[in-house]
């Protein structure tokens, strides 16, 4: 890299309970904005995931290591203020999915905050691939839990996994 070359560096957040295509389709398209992507796996404890952190960052890992022939590609837990993990990461801008406009509204209202607090950091929304515009890691868990087929909403893996944890 010489020295007129950005480094850009995109962070790319979420719970990852369970990571579903959609997630992966996002990831797919924020490593062809950067130069390095970040992916964060939350850890929110309000939340009650299904997957501890350590499965969800291995899921995660596991789908992401094909973009590392052509990105370099890091998965990190983080707690607390996103604002302060992008910061800690060196990255420049957050990437975001955007399935709906219920979506759209938490997320402007977030990177508005998010910009308020560092407006160095830009958020990047990328809108979700028509075919997983209905995809929500909550409705594929209630698909598994009920016996249904989640085949089209996740990878293999995270679907064998699922399966084991209602079964």
């Amino acid at each position: 890299m010489n020295a007129k070359t950005q480094h850009r560096i995109a962070l790319y957040p979420g719970t990852f309970d369970p990571m579903t295509l959609g997630h992966l389709d996002i990831m797919k398209r924020a490593s062809r904005l950067c130069d390095k992507l970040i992916i964060g796996v939350a850890i929110n404890r309000s939340k009650n995931p299904v997957f501890g952190l350590d499965e969800r960052v291995e899921m995660v890992e596991n789908v992401v290591a094909p973009f590392r022939e052509r990105i370099e590609v890091e998965v990190k837990p983080f707690e607390g203020l996103l604002i302060h993990f992008v910061e800690d990461c060196g990255a420049s801008m957050i990437v975001r999915g955007l399935r709906a406009v219920s979506d759209f509204e938490y997320e402007f209202q977030m990177a508005g905050m998010n910009d308020r607090l560092n407006p160095d950091i830009e958020t990047v929304f990328l809108m979700a691939d028509p075919q997983y515009q209905t995809i929500a890691s909550r409705l594929v868990k209630e698909i598994a839990r009920l016996g249904g087929n989640i085949d089209q909403f996740v990878t293999p893996e995270v679907a064998v996994r699922l399966k084991d944890k209602y079964s």
